[in-house]
């Protein structure tokens, strides 16, 4: 698997990364959805370099220019609910895509909240066989909810192509998603952080993405 890390190099998403990091910034949930949405905006537009294209003819009003399309038939699945914002901005740039969605979350399975299991509820997916699968997610923490949702969506017939895009990820959750998916998936992250604490949550992290978006949960 291949594994890019998009902090690596400068750009703009630095900026919308010290945003969605900044507790100030955070009281503004109309900011934090808006960043996700760029960010998603921008690893889609770097996922697009990676598609294949082919050359069709447009007619303007004053003649005619071939321009290079891309070909892939594509499908961009994300895991609800905190997934959605991300989902916007890849759904921006790639427009004619088809969509999946998977309800996966995470469940304590011990007293002092230091153990995870995965719950999957609900899958809504259109056939990937032969397709460019995207999966996004936001956090990719214990690797388990994205593993799940790989497993699933693969059932549904083998893509041509998998990327994989998350805004934070933790190094125990890349080593999950490596040993689930397929040699030539390739992982995209905004940024890769030092780890997990005791309660399973990215450190330094940002917090519990979902609920920064769209308000706590009971």
């Amino acid at each position: 698997m291949e594994v890019i890390n998009l902090s690596e190099q400068n750009s703009i998403i630095h900026q919308y990364l010290s945003e969605l990091r900044d507790r100030k910034y955070q009281q503004n949930r109309l900011l934090f959805r808006n960043n996700i949405i760029r960010i998603g905006e921008m690893m889609a537009y770097e996922i697009s370099k990676r598609l294949e294209y082919k050359t069709k003819t447009v007619t303007t009003p004053l003649g005619t220019i071939d321009i290079p399309l891309p070909k892939n038939d594509i499908v961009v699945a994300t895991v609800l609910r905190a997934g959605l914002p991300f989902h916007q901005g890849f759904l921006n740039v790639f427009d004619h895509a088809e969509n999946a969605f998977v309800s996966a979350y995470r469940m304590y399975t011990n007293r002092e909240h230091t153990e995870v299991g995965i719950h999957t509820e609900y899958m809504a997916s259109p056939s990937t066989k032969g397709k460019t699968l995207i999966i996004v997610d936001p956090m990719l923490a214990t690797g388990g909810s994205m593993a799940a949702s790989y497993e699933a969506l693969v059932k549904t017939g083998k893509p041509k192509q998998t990327h994989i895009a998350c805004v934070i990820a933790a190094p125990e959750g890349i080593d999950v998603v490596r040993q689930t998916v397929s040699e030539d998936t390739t992982l995209w992250c905004a940024a890769i952080d030092l780890g997990m604490n005791e309660h399973k949550y990215i450190v330094p992290g940002f917090g519990d993405c979902g609920d920064l978006c769209y308000g706590e949960k009971l």
